[in-house]
C-alpha cells in the first residue's frame, strides 16, 4: 500500500476504519483532531428553514373593548355624570290646575368619575457584535426584537383589559368591585356548569344575566347587553355541541338566534378568553354579558406603543432601543348593565 505522507522510521499501523495513521495511533472521527472539520461539514449539508418560530399566545382586547386613540401624556382621565331630579318626583306631582303657584322644579346634580393612566416603556438592546453579524446570518435581531416588544405590549392590554393590574390597584372587564356576581342556576342535572346542562337551561342562563343588567339600566334599548364572554372550555362545548342527536344546529347557533337581546333588535355576541377560567367566586369559571359600546365604557391609548428613542450604550456595547406607550386603565361608565356569571 503506498504511504501517504509517513514520517521516516515510523510504523504506519492500519486503524479501525482502514485510515493509515502517520504516528501508529487510529485516528477517529470523534478525535479532536478532526473535530472542527466534522462541525464544518455538518453544517454545510443541514438544510436551514428560514423560518423564525414565534411563540404560541392569543390576545383578544380589541375585539371585547372599545380603543380610543389621543389625549397625549396625561396622568389620569376624567368622565362627566349628570343626575335629574324633580320635585316630588315625575308622576302626578306633575299635573298642576289653573291658577297653581307651585310648580315642581327640575334640578341637575353634576359629579365626575377619574380614571388613572400609566405609562408601558420598554428597552429593545442590540449588541454591537450582533449587529453586524446579521449581514452573515441574513437574519435582523432588530426585526426579531421589534416583534418581541409588540407582542409583550399585546399581552400587557389584555391583561389590562380583562383583569387589570393587582399591584396597582386597578381592574378590568371581569373582576370590578362594583358589579354584583350571581350563581349560575343549577339545572336537572344537578350541576351548574354549561357541559352538564341542556341548551335550554344554558339559554336560561344566558338571558338571566342580560335580563339582570337591563333592569337595572331602566329598561333602556340602548343598554342591552350585547356582548357575552365566557372560558373557552364552554365556548367549544357550546360551539360544537349540537342542540340534539337529530338537529344540525349547534348550541351556540340557538342561542345567537334565541336569546333576548337578540328578540329586542340588538345583535349578541358570545366569544370567549381565557380570563374568564377560574375568575369567578372560589376560582370559579365566569361569565360575563356587558353592554359593547364606548357610551358604557372604553379604555384609552393616550399615547400608542412607539420608539421614543435609540442612543449607544458604551457600558454595553449596544444600541438601545425605548418603546413607550400611555394607557388608561379600564373606564367603566356604567356599571348597570354588567352581570356576572359564576360557576359556570
Amino acid at each position: 500500500m503506498r504511504n501517504l505522507g509517513t514520517i521516516p522510521g515510523q510504523m504506519v499501523k492500519p486503524s479501525a476504519f482502514g485510515i493509515k495513521s502517520p504516528v501508529g495511533t487510529p485516528v477517529r472521527t470523534t478525535d479532536a483532531a478532526i473535530a472542527s472539520g466534522n462541525t464544518f461539514l455538518i453544517s454545510e449539508l443541514e438544510k436551514r428553514d428560514p423560518k423564525v418560530r414565534e411563540p404560541l399566545t392569543s390576545f383578544t382586547y380589541a375585539r371585547d373593548i372599545p380603543i380610543r386613540v389621543g389625549g397625549g401624556w396625561v396622568e389620569s382621565t376624567s368622565a362627566l355624570n349628570i343626575d335629574y331630579g324633580v320635585t316630588e318626583g315625575s308622576d302626578d306631582s306633575l299635573v298642576q290646575a289653573g291658577g297653581a303657584n307651585a310648580v315642581p322644579v327640575i334640578q341637575a346634580n353634576l359629579n365626575k368619575d377619574k380614571f388613572s393612566a400609566h405609562i408601558y416603556s420598554i428597552v429593545m438592546r442590540i449588541p454591537f457584535v450582533d449587529m453586524q453579524r446579521q449581514a452573515i446570518t441574513g437574519r435582523s435581531l432588530e426585526q426579531m426584537l421589534t416583534k418581541g416588544v409588540r407582542l409583550s405590549y399585546d399581552k400587557h392590554l389584555d391583561a389590562n383589559v380583562y383583569v387589570g393590574m393587582a399591584k396597582y390597584g386597578t381592574t378590568g372587564l371581569l373582576n370590578s368591585p362594583f358589579v354584583t356576581a350571581s350563581p349560575a342556576s343549577t339545572g336537572a342535572s344537578g350541576s351548574t356548569n354549561f357541559r352538564s346542562k341542556t341548551p335550554e337551561e344554558i339559554l336560561a342562563d344566558i338571558n338571566s344575566a342580560i335580563l339582570t343588567g337591563w333592569e337595572n339600566s331602566e329598561w333602556d334599548l340602548s343598554a342591552i347587553p350585547n356582548h357575552v364572554l365566557t372560558p373557552y372550555d364552554q365556548y367549544n362545548y357550546i360551539a360544537t355541541t349540537k342542540v340534539s342527536d337529530l338537529a344540525t344546529m349547534t348550541i351556540l347557533e340557538f342561542l345567537l338566534q334565541n336569546n333576548v337581546a337578540t328578540k329586542n333588535g340588538s345583535e349578541l355576541v358570545i366569544a370567549a378568553t381565557a380570563y374568564c377560567s377560574g375568575t369567578g367566586a372560589g376560582g370559579t369559571d365566569r361569565m360575563i354579558a356587558y353592554r359593547h359600546d364606548e357610551d358604557y365604557m372604553a379604555v384609552d391609548e393616550f399615547v400608542p406603543m412607539n420608539r421614543t428613542m435609540t442612543m449607544p450604550n458604551v457600558d454595553k456595547v449596544s444600541y438601545d432601543s425605548i418603546y413607550m406607550a400611555n394607557l388608561s386603565e379600564v373606564q367603566i361608565y356604567y356599571t348597570q348593565p354588567i352581570s356576572y356569571v359564576d360557576g359556570i
